[in-house]
């Protein structure tokens, strides 16, 4: 399963999908987000903004990947 790594403690379900090239553009994340198309640890969620943590997974448009957080802990 594919890692994205992110400096701080969190990082935005919007931002979560860009960076693992998922979607294209802001836009194009939050309407994958607004319309059901993004599944936060097997549960669709509908919040762009939504805090995603060290462990998480995200599964969208048959992809999938693991938020590891390498902040000081």
């Amino acid at each position: 399963m594919k890692e994205i790594k992110i400096r701080d403690e969190f990082i935005k379900l919007g931002q979560a999908l860009k960076l693992a090239g998922i979607a294209d553009t802001g836009v194009d994340a939050k309407i994958l987000v607004e319309e059901g198309g993004a599944l936060v640890n097997g549960e669709v969620d509908t919040r762009r903004g939504r805090k995603l943590r060290d462990g998480d997974v995200v599964t969208a448009r048959g992809e999938s990947f693991t938020v590891r957080s390498q902040a000081p802990q």
